[in-house]
């Protein structure tokens, strides 16, 4: 189906902690608009395309969307490395790190943790896609925030990347989405 490569699909070199970034950045590791959300909602929508060309499509995304993961998982873990007991609680990590250590854990920034309530599946082919190119939409603008809380260009460089590929996998959805009008489906 796909190799892995044992690489980030973009570099993540974050020299200096910066744990309230850390926190805002969670919200894509397992927010509602996050990530693993994606990941699972594409790899379980893909069953139900009405042809080989959707599946193969929402197959595409959702494994890339797990290489985003990776990437989240990665900048969350080299801002809080090495954190300190004082620094941690500054940060209002203290629920976080009673709960998980600086162990990673699918939350949104409040401290909420992720839900399949955030996957969006309903078995209509149409309906998921627009769902799923809003789901993009909302991925971007959370992005969009996060770049602007960002003071580092080692974490504002992986946001802009993820950003972009939010936005290409919003025009693949709405090309699959006239593909399937043009076949006739409403």
């Amino acid at each position: 189906m796909w190799i892995y490569e044992k690489k980030l699909q973009y570099p993540v070199n974050i020299t200096k902690r910066d744990l309230p970034m850390a926190k805002n950045i969670l919200t894509q590791y397992g927010g509602p608009q996050g990530e693993l959300a994606a990941a699972i909602r594409y790899l379980n929508q893909r069953y139900t395309m009405p042809d080989d060309y959707g599946k193969a499509l929402l197959t595409d995304i959702g494994t890339e969307e797990l290489a985003h993961v990776e990437v989240i998982a990665a900048m969350v873990y080299q801002l809080t490395k090495g954190a300190t007991k004082e620094e941690i609680i500054a940060a209002g990590l203290g629920p976080y790190y009673s709960n998980h250590g600086l162990d990673l854990f699918p939350e949104n920034s409040s401290g909420e943790p992720f839900t399949t309530a955030y996957i969006s599946a309903v078995g209509d082919p149409i309906a998921n896609i627009e769902e799923n190119m809003a789901a993009e939409q909302k991925a971007r603008a959370v992005y969009e925030n996060l770049i602007n809380l960002a003071t580092s260009d080692e974490v504002i460089q992986p946001l802009l990347f993820l950003r972009q590929r939010e936005i290409i996998h919003y025009h693949r959805f709405a090309e699959l989405l006239q593909r399937y009008q043009e076949m006739g489906l409403k």
